[in-house]
């Protein structure tokens, strides 16, 4: 089973934090399972690995409390993930970057965010992108919409205008590979 910083965890809680309160984040501790409850109690260390699963199952709880249950929510977690992320802790990089270079450096920092498999940008034309996932050891709907959200929003923090992300291919959905183009202007 792979891992995935506790960047990724702690987003989704901020997220609940600033949009339930006290409240939600209580609501959230009590839905999740008795291995994950006591991650979120005890505080998530953003530097620190966590089981993929756990990072799966925060996301559809999330999503069934605090969405419709269908996990469009899910993609815009990854978006609020990109803001509270990368404007933080790699926020020159937005600064001086390009679109695409941006989208470069992600490819390249994958194995900082997760343990497992890598993102490849295959095609680079102006104004539009094709990402690839490639050997995740567990593929996961949730997983490809959190990229997808992710990728959305980073573009959109480094300059690109009316940006549009298409899902090519999914393995979760039993293709054989996860493929996103991102459009923008």
């Amino acid at each position: 089973m792979p891992n995935v910083k506790g960047s990724a965890l702690a987003s989704r809680l901020l997220w609940v934090t600033l949009g339930h309160g006290e409240r939600g984040l209580e609501s959230l501790e009590r839905a999740v399972s008795p291995a994950l409850a006591p991650v979120l109690v005890n505080g998530v260390h953003k530097a620190r690995w966590y089981p993929f699963e756990q990072f799966i199952e925060l996301n559809e709880v999330i999503d069934r409390l605090f969405g419709t249950g269908d996990l469009a929510l899910v993609r815009e977690l990854g978006r609020y993930g990109a803001d509270a992320n990368l404007r933080t802790v790699y926020r020159l990089f937005y600064k001086v970057g390009t679109v695409r270079w941006i989208l470069g450096r992600a490819a390249r920092l994958w194995g900082a965010h997760y343990d497992s498999g890598e993102l490849r940008v295959i095609s680079d034309v102006p104004c539009e992108s094709t990402l690839e996932i490639l050997g995740f050891a567990t593929p996961h709907r949730v997983h490809c919409l959190s990229v997808a959200g992710w990728c959305e929003r980073s573009v959109e923090i480094s300059g690109g205008n009316q940006v549009r992300l298409e899902e090519l291919e999914c393995r979760a959905e039993g293709d054989e590979r996860c493929l996103l183009r991102v459009h923008w202007r």
